[in-house]
């Protein structure tokens, strides 16, 4: 019997456009099929083996990754400002010391970003509260995490002092990138099908060298999507990173290194990415 194709994710955002737009567009062919859903969700489906591969969250890597090789060339991350993964509030986070923070179900990475940066950078526990509406929350006054389209919005509702970036928060105290998503495969299909896994590696690769030749047309699907005023998107992808390159992959081990400090993950994983096709 002939094998379906691989079951792929992509995060339901604008902030993957400059991969999965080609895709989108008709311009380059995915060899496979794609699901998109919130992060949480997908990270859930990789675990449960309804998915094969693509990105799921650095936290969902890290907590799991004897189950994943860790693909190479892409993730998604920001050099510094990454504007979509924010806490909201009116308290300054170094004050957060046991006040309820309204968190989002969709962001496993960026929950525990915030409880990183709040415990090991400012030395305080907050208590984090699932919250179907956090955006709601801040609007009422209350502390909250928002990420993706929602958090980009909040740039459009909340005083700037109010307003804290994730990223920015991680690269002043760190130094690093901030990786929020990196590519894997579900080990047992890397193994038994990789010439699949590199095919939609190698498309995938195509598909971002179509993105960056392409801003425009990128520009164009996400304002089709979520309008924003002229000339965000430019800016807003100018300040994401999509290369799994050695800085990256530094701020990636950073990451985890944090995630052990504070007991969110049992062990530190592999941070370098398999060679596609090259036996170790």
């Amino acid at each position: 019997m002939m094998a379906t194709s691989l079951r792929s994710s992509r995060m339901r955002y604008v902030n993957d456009l400059p991969i999965f737009g080609a895709f989108d567009a008709g311009a380059v062919a995915y060899p496979g099929t794609l699901y998109a859903d919130v992060p949480a969700r997908l990270n859930a489906m990789m675990r449960s083996n309804e998915l094969d591969m693509g990105p799921i969250s650095a936290f969902a890597y890290a907590r799991d990754a004897e189950h994943y090789v860790l693909l190479p060339d892409l993730c998604i991350g920001a050099r510094d400002e990454i504007v979509s993964v924010l806490l909201v509030s009116q308290t300054p986070p170094a004050l957060l010391d046991g006040v309820k923070i309204a968190t989002t179900r969709e962001s496993e990475s960026g929950r525990n970003l915030l409880r990183v940066l709040l415990e090991r950078r400012y030395g305080v526990r907050a208590e984090f509260v699932d919250d179907d509406d956090p955006l709601a929350r801040a609007r009422a006054g209350a502390p909250a995490m928002v990420i993706g389209d929602t958090a980009i919005d909040a740039h459009f509702i909340f005083e700037p002092e109010h307003v804290y970036d994730l990223g920015s928060l991680w690269r002043a105290w760190t130094g690093e990138q901030s990786i929020t998503a990196v590519w894997v495969a579900r080990r047992d299909i890397y193994q038994t099908r990789l010439e699949e896994v590199r095919a939609c590696m190698h498309a995938l690769t195509d598909a971002y060298s179509w993105g960056r030749a392409s801003r425009d047309r990128i520009v164009e699907q996400a304002q089709a999507i979520r309008p924003r005023p002229p000339g965000f998107y430019e800016q807003y992808y100018a300040k994401l990173n999509f290369t799994f390159h050695l800085a990256a992959q530094s701020g990636l081990a950073a990451f985890c290194r944090e995630l052990l400090a504070v007991g969110a993950i049992d062990a530190l994983p592999p941070v370098v990415p398999e060679v596609l096709g090259v036996s170790r």
